[in-house]
């Protein structure tokens, strides 16, 4: 009996709860469908009228297919009793849940987070300019490490050329002569050359701020509020100027300019003719040129491999910006979005539960019913409905043989006095069974005390 009770209540519960649970369905269905419509309304162009009514009839697709495909998983599938059954329709559970992931779960996660998603697409990007500001400044700045190499030679040929000309301390004899000269020229050629260093930086630090303040405005417009699509197009406007304040940067860099002037400082060497007034002197004006020259040279292959290793620095590459429509950044930025996806997906695969718990009802209730005897659940009616099938059968019997009319004895009903009644009723389904278009299963009356009936 417990079974019994058991059995009867988990069936009277799944009955009381089948409004409940349609509700709850229809529910998630037009949930979906409204964030289905707010999503695709997003990715649509054109008419507002065509966007409205398209993005209209795509959720209530989904919507109606969402609540026609879990109605039919909650009537078949806790009917199954077999495993190869049941491991085909959760097969088919799973085919259909990864559909309305495909076609509904995904634009609700736009609706959810696409602005979210916006944002940090224009926070990723705004990131990477950053960066690319910031490199080719250093690589236009690289050029200045080259400023105190280039006026510390140019200050030690004008040391020496001054103390050559007020004590001779190369060739031993002062005055103005060809060393004086040549040391005169070396030191004026480097200081031009560190001139036009020191003039390049001022052009390096206004570019540079031109790209800082295109940088502030998009901090701004990534984190003001409002509507996320004009702040996009307006990103995107600043992107174009600091786009060219980074080309410009590469431009201004004189690394390559140090590097030829460089080389022009050994190739271009040009020693003056010594214009001693002795023989001596002459000779000394010569080997002072000679070491001049090496000095020179060793200069300039340091200045020219320096500046070679700031040319050498990777370029900044040309950045390009991609706009994104909400769909497509909240599935580019995803991993970001998580608590977004296990909503949107939860909203469409909810029913998987009820899917499940209704299964799992049905079977507790097979369980207690097959462990009933026939005699707990046969009823009055039914006691009543297979005794009076069984008289009816009893009483249409066909003897396998007959008796020849002439030899048939003649034999009087035996009709015992307890089962008159029984009797009658036999004698008229007799007369009813005569007839061969219709078979009549007599009612059977009997009073409560009758033992069963004898044929």
């Amino acid at each position: 009996m417990p079974s019994q009770n058991n059995a009867a209540r988990i069936g009277q519960t799944i009955r009381g709860l089948e409004t409940t649970t349609r509700f709850a369905l229809a529910v998630l269905a037009l949930a979906s469908g409204v964030y289905t419509y707010l999503g695709v309304r997003g990715l649509l162009d054109g008419d507002a009228n065509f966007v409205f009514f398209a993005a209209i009839i795509y959720s209530v697709a989904v919507s109606v297919g969402i609540y026609v495909f879990w109605s039919y998983m909650m009537r078949f599938l806790p009917l199954m009793r077999t495993m190869s059954q049941r491991l085909a329709m959760t097969v088919v559970m799973a085919i259909g849940s990864v559909m309305i992931v495909a076609m509904s779960s995904w634009l609700n996660a736009a609706a959810l987070a696409g602005s979210a998603a916006l944002e940090q697409h224009m926070a990723v990007t705004l990131e990477d300019y950053t960066g690319d500001l910031d490199a080719a400044h250093a690589n236009a700045l690289g050029a200045q490490s080259l400023l105190p190499d280039v006026q510390r030679a140019a200050d030690r040929f004008a040391t020496l050329a001054d103390e050559e000309r007020s004590g001779g301390a190369l060739t031993g004899s002062a005055g103005s002569g060809s060393v004086v000269q040549l040391l005169s020229q070396m030191s004026a050629q480097m200081t031009s050359l560190g001139a036009s260093i020191s003039n390049s930086q001022a052009r390096v630090n206004e570019l540079f701020q031109t790209g800082s303040e295109r940088l502030s405005v998009m901090r701004e417009l990534v984190s003001a509020p409002g509507a996320v699509q004009p702040r996009a197009d307006e990103f995107a406007a600043e992107i174009v100027a600091l786009t060219g304040a980074i080309a410009a940067l590469q431009e201004t860099s004189v690394a390559p300019s140090v590097a030829r002037a460089a080389e022009d400082l050994s190739l271009g060497f040009i020693a003056p003719v010594a214009d001693g007034q002795s023989a001596g002197l002459v000779v000394r004006q010569d080997a002072a040129m000679a070491n001049i020259r090496e000095a020179v040279a060793a200069q300039s292959t340091a200045l020219s491999e320096a500046a070679q290793a700031i040319i050498d620095e990777p370029r900044v590459e040309p950045r390009r910006f991609v706009p994104l429509s909400s769909a497509e950044a909240v599935l580019r930025y995803a991993s970001d979005f998580l608590p977004s996806w296990a909503g949107a997906i939860s909203i469409d695969l909810l029913p998987v539960v009820l899917v499940l718990l209704l299964a799992v009802a049905h079977e507790a209730m097979r369980r207690d019913a097959e462990a009933l005897d026939d005699a707990e659940t046969l009823t009055a009616a039914d006691m009543m409905r297979a005794v009076a099938l069984h008289n009816q059968m009893m009483a249409s019997a066909v003897p396998s043989e007959r008796l020849e009319p002439e030899d048939e004895p003649e034999v009087e009903p035996v009709v015992e006095p307890e089962t008159a009644e029984r009797a009658e009723a036999n004698k008229v389904t007799e007369t009813e069974a005569k007839d061969d278009t219709v078979t009549t299963i007599p009612a059977f009356q009997r009073k409560r005390g009758d033992g069963p009936a004898r044929s």
